[in-house]
């Protein structure tokens, strides 16, 4: 199995970022089951005061080529090109094997 983890930052300019973090934590949670070896999708939208990023992605695939296909499908393009990524200022991301 392959682990994909991003952190998020909003841009300033998002003024509810509750609203828009419930929005995509809901859009993304959606796409499993729709996309072939996306096992488990967790959307982290509460934090501490000690974080530095505002949203987090906790996703499980099935194997690495799983998660090459996920980033290429048109489900998971519409929703990173038309909520994610026009919402965020910077993006980190992690991927490993467990």
């Amino acid at each position: 199995m392959v682990k994909h983890m991003i952190v998020w930052k909003f841009k300033e300019e998002i003024t509810d970022k509750a609203a828009q973090a419930e929005k995509i934590k809901v859009a993304l949670e959606d796409l499993v089951g729709r996309i072939d070896g996306l096992i488990e999708m967790k959307i982290i939208t509460e934090k501490l005061s000690s974080s530095s990023g505002d949203l987090m992605m906790d996703s499980t695939f099935s194997d690495y080529a799983a998660l090459e296909a996920y980033q290429a499908h048109p489900l998971h393009k519409e929703v990173a090109n038309g909520l994610v990524r026009p919402s965020m200022s910077a993006r980190l991301s992690l991927d490993y094997e467990v």
